[in-house]
């Protein structure tokens, strides 16, 4: 399964077209659709930093999926993730994707919006893993695994 062309904005302000801006080899992707779902990413941060640290061809990214809106409404609830998002690094690698929800998580072969997803691509977009929700150990050795595997292929 491919990750479809969508076009976002991250909280540095610039525009993001997914997959093909994304900048690594291999790229894992924390999809959130709703802001309580913040906890649940950040349960795999430190996991995501020690792979970057490990692999410099891997990158992460936060994508908060959030329904189509006019300008106006995106621009405030941007500039509210900016305000709560002091780090640079982190506002680069915060992308938001307003679309449809329902397409999109048919497109990504997301059932529901329930928690998050995890995602491995590689630079073609190609979904080489898929996870969803909090991170515990057996899901961060699973991440590891796969990381490891497709980086001694790139």
């Amino acid at each position: 399964m491919k990750f479809p062309e969508v076009t976002g904005s991250n909280l540095l302000r610039r525009k993001v077209t997914l997959p093909q801006d994304l900048q690594g080899e291999i790229n894992i992707l924390f999809i959130a659709f709703y802001q309580q779902h913040q906890a649940l990413v950040d349960s795999w941060i430190a996991k995501a930093r020690q792979i970057e640290q490990l692999f410099p061809q891997v990158k992460f990214y936060e994508i908060p999926v959030i329904y189509k809106m006019n300008f106006i409404s995106q621009t405030f609830l941007n500039e509210g993730m900016r305000a709560g998002i002091a780090n640079p690094t982190s506002r680069e690698k915060t992308i938001t994707l307003y679309l449809d929800k329902l397409t999109f998580r048919r497109a990504v072969g997301i059932p529901n919006e329930d928690t998050i997803t995890i995602l491995v691509l590689d630079q073609q977009g190609n979904i080489l893993w898929r996870n969803a929700g909090a991170y515990s150990e057996e899901k961060g050795a699973a991440l590891f695994k796969i990381i490891q595997e497709f980086s001694t292929r790139v």
